[in-house]
């Protein structure tokens, strides 16, 4: 899938995730997860208060984001 095609698809439940503070928050945790395994995330544009960014890694660093990702949903399954 092409980034194009891959920012031009929007699921259904994106629209209300995205009024919701809970769920800013939850993508910044996201990508905080994402910078610190080592991938790269940058800004592509912003228009109102929609930002559209991109996430770039190596394969490694994408296997240590899914990592940290599985351990953080089971830290909060656990609780």
């Amino acid at each position: 899938m092409s980034n194009a095609a891959f920012h031009a698809h929007t699921m259904p439940a994106d629209s209300q995730l995205r009024d919701a503070p809970e769920a800013a928050d939850e993508i910044n945790r996201i990508l905080t997860l994402a910078r610190e395994a080592g991938m790269l995330v940058t800004l592509d544009g912003q228009i109102g208060r929609e930002k559209y960014q991109s996430v770039a890694g190596s394969l490694a660093a994408f296997r240590r984001f899914a990592q940290a990702l599985c351990n953080g949903a089971m830290q909060t399954s656990a609780r």
